[in-house]
């Protein structure tokens, strides 16, 4: 099997994106200058090897030509002009496609050489314009040569080597590359160190909201952590540092007077609901003393003292809801003994039975009982609220499957039935405070306030537990997770 190719890693912070691309910007300029330097150093010096071959002529060639002597009109000798040629000066004398004789000045004289099949065919192919042009001979390396007409007919080549160009031009591109890397690399460190001074104010404003971001805002803190310092505000970062201080002051504003608001509604909560209790269980006495009376009473006057009292007591359980969740908001302690949570369920279950005859119970208990830390009574109130609401939202014959297990440190426990499920509208909002199932106010027996499912939301998270919850067309399950540590 291939594998896959994969993209090389791009980085990832703005620092080293900086870097990278002033480095990056940096290798395309230097290779940009060494390769205009190389091509005018490589035709700088191949032009002065042209103007050498026009002031050295055709001598050697010509006496090539005639047998190696040169002709009356120069002054040579039996030995050829070597004497007035540079070393590795080649000549070479053609007749049509046929190279008659080729031979290369060394420091020992002239040696003539045969050429190869490719060789002549490179030499045939250079135009007669007097002009330098480019030829690689097989047994001389590259040359640069010139073409004219002979006396005969025939051409006649002169060519000088290109090895001291080639030569020169590799070295500037060594000496190039590492002139250039080092600069590359000193660039690539001290870039990198001056990015990170100029975005350090930048790394303070994230480190600030890093800060913020741990802040248990949802519980009423409001106390900020210092702002971000500001630099120069005519920079990117300045900007930003200062229209994030800004932010983060109307952020502290907000939460000021939400949190001021909140407190304001939990004390009249609480006030409210602690002066409540009173009158709402006098109205509620004087309705049942009302129904002992042992004299006549009209059926509607029994009627209407009958639901006084239940209204009157009603309304009783809602005022000591909303006091407790009041107290719970106040972040006032619970009791913190061990519980048998199991009993607890046990409990719970023969009192949801007692008061849901038409409802399926069953029981899913670990062998070992399962003890946790907390307040018993409100815990009860948790299985209670659970279980009623099970038996309140679902029709007769429905089966509550109420089971408890242990997780590693933590006791769960789980209230399920087979009932139609919340609504899907309602799920998000589940265990907030005047929640119901039915938005409309009703009188109908066994409605409530709303205010059940938020009592367990309170008192899990009071204990340090979470609850959830799963539901669907068939299958409504309520999670409880508290810690047995």
């Amino acid at each position: 099997m291939r594998g896959r190719w994969r993209r090389p890693p791009w980085p990832r912070t703005l620092r080293a994106r900086l870097t990278f691309g002033l480095v990056v910007l940096l290798a395309i300029s230097c290779a940009a200058v060494g390769l205009a330097a190389v091509i005018e150093l490589n035709g700088f010096l191949t032009s002065r090897l042209d103007e050498q071959l026009a002031e050295t002529g055709n001598r050697f060639a010509v006496s090539l030509e005639h047998g190696g002597s040169l002709p009356d009109d120069h002054d040579g000798d039996e030995h050829g002009d070597d004497r007035r040629q540079a070393t590795g000066t080649f000549g070479a004398r053609l007749v049509g496609p046929t190279v008659t004789s080729a031979a290369v000045i060394r420091p020992t004289g002239i040696v003539h050489i045969t050429p190869t099949a490719h060789d002549t065919k490179e030499l045939a192919a250079v135009p007669v314009d007097g002009q330098g042009h480019t030829v690689e001979l097989s047994a001389l390396d590259d040359y640069r040569v010139t073409a004219t007409r002979g006396r005969d007919g025939d051409v006649l080549l002169t060519g000088l080597p290109l090895e001291p160009v080639e030569a020169t031009v590799h070295r500037l591109e060594l000496v190039a590359g590492i002139v250039f890397g080092a600069a590359l690399t000193l660039t690539g460190v001290a870039g990198a160190l001056w990015v990170r001074w100029s975005l350090r104010p930048l790394s303070r404003v994230a480190a600030t909201a890093a800060r913020v971001s741990e802040l248990p805002l949802a519980s009423g803190e409001v106390a900020l952590p210092p702002r971000a310092p500001e630099p120069d505000p005519r920079s990117e970062v300045g900007r930003v540092a200062g229209a994030f201080n800004r932010m983060l002051g109307h952020v502290e504003d907000a939460l000021t007077k939400r949190h001021a608001s909140e407190e304001r509604l939990r004390s009249f909560a609480a006030d409210a609901s602690h002066e409540l209790r009173t009158p709402v269980a006098s109205v509620r006495g004087h309705a049942e003393l009302a129904l002992l009376h042992p004299g006549p009473v009209p059926p509607e006057v029994t009627r209407a003292l009958e639901r006084i009292a239940a209204e009157s007591g009603r309304m009783g359980a809602m005022v000591d809801d909303l006091l407790l969740l009041a107290r719970l908001d106040a972040g006032r302690p619970l009791e913190r003994r061990p519980v048998d949570l199991t009993r607890l369920v046990l409990d719970a279950v023969t009192d949801a039975r007692a008061a849901g005859p038409g409802h399926r119970w069953a029981l899913e208990l670990p062998t070992e009982p399962v003890t946790v830390t907390g307040d018993e009574h409100r815990l009860h109130q948790v299985l209670a609220n659970l279980l009623a609401n099970a038996r309140v939202h679902t029709p007769p014959g429905t089966e509550v499957t109420v089971s408890l297990e242990t997780e590693g440190t933590s006791a769960v426990l789980t209230v399920h039935d087979d009932g139609p499920g919340v609504p899907e509208d309602l799920r998000p909002g589940v265990f907030e405070r005047f929640t119901r199932a039915d938005r409309r106010r009703t009188d109908a027996p066994g409605a409530g306030a709303g205010l059940g499912l938020s009592i367990v939301a309170a008192v899990t998270e009071a204990h340090g537990g979470s609850v959830g919850l799963e539901s669907r067309p068939g299958s409504t399950a309520f999670v409880v997770r508290l810690s047995t540590v």
